[in-house]
């Protein structure tokens, strides 16, 4: 069963807290407006009525189907209590490094919630009332909001959180959205029951969130330092502090500054984007990172009637289209890092992006995903509730607009060094250089992947499931973090480094009408001891014929031993000398060609047994993950290597 993005989200929860080595462009394109213009053009908080605040109001813009989908979610939400979390399973992540029972029930109760809180909301008959405020009460009651991974930013370091010491990360800023939207859609119901429950939500909000905003330096913020590159905790932190913000705070000038402040926390995030707009984290990570740029520009749309509005530079254009220009095939991405394969997109959000950008090939796509992927199903988030919100706004545009799979067929993402190319005759290659210094990194610099009639083929695995182990010191003791296992060279024994200083070089994209070649130095991936002088890979789409991939090496001294890495999830034989086939579902099969004279050939099935490993089971769809390894015969100090990969 290929995972919901709303699920495969659950995997994606934590990330190095900045990355401060990669180049920053001061482009400032939201701090053109000054905190002047945000204070003129801010609706008051009393009057910002972004969505319908009774069920007559909901009934004039929601279709009957989802009206009745909403309020099942809510009764089934009605028969289960709010579950508390015990200090034994806080303390789970330190003692075994299992962030996953906490998670459970953390990430349920609010979902919990949610699904409450909408259902009251359309239905308007104070049946889900009384267990609105229990939810509201058990939340206000924990003493952390957010995942046990993250308190190493507490400065009692992980473990148990302190109280006295408010930690801003992704969960915390969720909850204070889901509370602050409760208050805003269920507020008077609640004051009926107590008086003490709404102050209750505010205050909470405030200790934990806006107050610890306007005075704290977090890591994910940069630090203070405002030339660090930040990921994709930025703009999901902030799209959800904004919302907050804009329905909970009454002080207008605090108000105000706090939506500055968070203008400038998402500037600093598009600032430390490349050129190209691309994500280095990957499509799937893309709806954490850009799609929460996105929903923190749609806020400020929205909260200023339109006055601050950035939808039409061309560098957000830019951003938003990578998500469409990394699709491979069906559910099917391009998977850079830690990014999976497979994804269920956020159809009706891209629509929206899209219709808000202008951009009519986004907004097919949205719609194609929103019918073929989604089936029509419109889910209720498990994260970016405020996006979901707007989503619903938007179900009965994206159902009639035209739906296409108008797919890209050349790509090219010059900061992140990735290329991508589609041939004439079904195949598909991604691959890319940049360094191993990049967010949610895997050392696998000149890493390619090849897909087939829309199935893969050669594969980048991608991350299994997370633990402490994941972004702690035994990161790269993860087989499916490091370079031998991807489609990459072990050369004198020595896999790629693990930092920003191993990185390809001369980097070079060409295309023509026929064809398409990425080729770079990859000398600078490997430590000295592997004594490599020059390692050039091309990867070289002819359009026509199939993928070439050519290594050109220059050793300083005669080569001692070099492996070369192939993995699948296909059906491979290795029976006919020189020639590997890949049966793919449909049957058809795929070749790659290689020199018998210079290589054998082995290969191996992947054993998943760690719980890291698990993960992996799911993004590949319970399939086998084989490892091809050609082991070189010769001792050859210079050579031309090239291997041939056609129908």
């Amino acid at each position: 069963m290929k995972l919901h993005f709303q699920h495969l989200l659950i995997a994606l929860v934590i990330a190095l807290p900045f990355r401060s080595c990669a180049q920053v462009t001061r482009r400032d394109l939201l701090q053109q407006f000054s905190i002047q213009q945000v204070k003129q053009s801010l609706i008051p908080q009393n009057e910002f009525k972004p969505f319908p605040q009774s069920a007559d109001g909901w009934k004039k813009v929601l279709p009957d189907s989802v009206i009745k989908k909403l309020i099942h979610n809510g009764e089934l939400a009605l028969k289960r209590e709010f579950k508390n979390i015990p200090a034994t399973v806080t303390l789970e992540y330190v003692r075994t490094g299992n962030r996953t029972d906490y998670e459970n029930l953390s990430f349920d109760k609010r979902n919990q919630l949610w699904n409450l809180v909408l259902a009251e909301s359309v239905e308007g008959k104070g049946r889900f009332t009384d267990q609105i405020v229990n939810g509201v009460w058990s939340i206000s009651e924990e003493s952390f909001w957010g995942a046990t991974a993250h308190l190493s930013a507490q400065k009692a370091g992980s473990g148990l959180p302190d109280v006295e010491e408010p930690i801003v990360e992704l969960f915390s800023a969720e909850t204070a959205a889901v509370l602050a939207w409760t208050d805003y859609f269920v507020g008077p119901q609640l004051q009926k029951v107590s008086k003490l429950i709404r102050p209750r939500i505010r205050y909470e909000i405030d200790r934990r969130i806006l107050n610890p905003m306007a005075t704290a330096q977090f890591g994910w913020a940069g630090s203070g330092n405002p030339n660090a590159k930040l990921n994709n905790w930025a703009p999901w932190i902030v799209s959800n502090y904004i919302a907050a913000n804009l329905l909970i705070e009454k002080d207008e000038t605090k108000r105000a500054d706090a939506l500055y402040r968070g203008m400038k926390i998402i500037d600093q995030y598009i600032n430390g984007l490349g050129v190209d707009g691309g994500c280095d984290e990957g499509p799937s990570y893309w709806f954490a990172a850009g799609g929460c740029v996105y929903d923190a520009l749609n806020l400020l749309h929205d909260a200023t009637n339109g006055k601050l509005n950035i939808y039409n530079d061309q560098f957000i254009q830019k951003m938003g289209s990578y998500i469409y220009k990394t699709h491979i095939a069906g559910d099917y991405f391009i998977n850079v890092a830690d990014a999976h394969p497979t994804l269920t997109p956020d159809g009706i959000m891209l629509y929206r992006f899209g219709r808000d950008m202008g951009d009519k090939q986004m907004m097919a796509f949205g719609s194609w995903s929103y019918h073929t992927l989604q089936g029509q199903s419109v889910g209720v988030e498990q994260f970016h509730r405020t996006r979901g919100l707007y989503n619903l706004f938007a179900i009965n545009d994206c159902t009639n607009y035209p739906a296409k799979e108008d797919d890209v067929a050349d790509a090219w993402y010059s900061d992140v060094e990735l290329m991508a190319s589609r041939g004439v005759n079904g195949l598909f290659v991604a691959a890319h250089g940049g360094n191993n210094g990049e967010s949610h990194n895997h050392d696998d610099i000149g890493d390619f992947m090849v897909y087939a009639n829309g199935y893969p083929v050669i594969i980048d695995v991608g991350s299994g499931t997370y633990t402490a182990r994941t972004f702690g010191k035994d990161r790269y003791k993860l087989w499916f973090n490091t370079s031998p296992y991807h489609n990459l060279p072990t050369i004198n024994g020595q896999e790629q480094g693990s930092t920003g200083d191993f990185k390809a070089t001369d980097v070079q994209y060409g295309q023509s009408k026929n064809a398409s070649t990425l080729s770079m130095n990859l000398t600078k991936a490997y430590p000295a001891e592997a004594g490599v002088r020059s390692w050039l890979r091309t990867v070289k789409m002819d359009k026509t014929k199939g993928v070439e991939i050519d290594d050109s090496y220059e050793l300083s001294a005669p080569l001692k031993n070099l492996t070369q890495t192939f993995m699948s999830v296909s059906d491979i034989d290795t029976d006919k000398p020189g020639q590997i086939a890949f049966t793919l579902p449909d049957q058809s099969k795929i070749y790659l060609d290689y020199d018998t004279s210079a290589w054998t050939i082995k290969k191996e099935k992947m054993e998943l047994t760690t719980p890291e490993d698990q993960g992996l089971k799911h993004s590949w769809d319970g399939k086998t993950i084989w490892r091809v390894l050609l082991t070189n015969k010769t001792t050859d100090q210079r050579k031309v290597v090239r291997y041939f990969i056609h129908k």
